[in-house]
């Protein structure tokens, strides 16, 4: 199946805190991650709101890091039949370290299938952060049966 490109979005929710206000540790791993160093641009368009993004041939990655909320943002955009945009994801996860991840895959351009136009959504949630949700609910419960 033919497909002009691939956009990956990620929603990055309570990240590491340190990590978040790092803005050059940032843009080095973008760079880092792609073979040839795409032109990222950096602003702080609030006090706790960055944005950084970078425009390659080959597509874009934006990120908005807003270090109060401890969320990340993030659009990958690759216009290659053979692009990874998972390989990014998962060093995003490694540097922030999030408790969940919201991720969306779009396949742009599907010329192929017009009926398939729903994005494949995946909720990934770290094992520490499942151990506190089943210890808040045996919690409840036992103060619940209490009363």
């Amino acid at each position: 199946m033919k497909i002009l490109a691939r956009q990956l979005t990620l929603d990055l929710y309570n990240c590491n805190e340190k990590k978040l206000t790092d803005i050059d540790a940032i843009k080095n791993l973008l760079s880092a991650f792609f073979s040839h160093e795409p032109n990222f641009s950096a602003e702080h368009t609030a006090h706790d709101h960055s944005t950084i993004i970078g425009a390659f041939r080959e597509g874009h990655v934006a990120l908005h890091v807003y270090s109060a909320l401890r969320y990340v943002a993030a659009d990958i955009f690759t216009c290659t039949e053979n692009s990874n945009p998972e390989a990014l994801e998962k060093i995003l996860r490694k540097f922030f370290q999030p408790d969940k991840i919201k991720s969306t895959f779009l396949k742009r351009g599907d010329f192929g299938q017009e009926h398939e136009v729903t994005p494949k959504i995946k909720t990934r949630v770290a094992p520490l952060r499942r151990v506190k949700n089943v210890g808040a609910k045996v919690v409840k419960t036992l103060i619940r049966r209490g009363n």
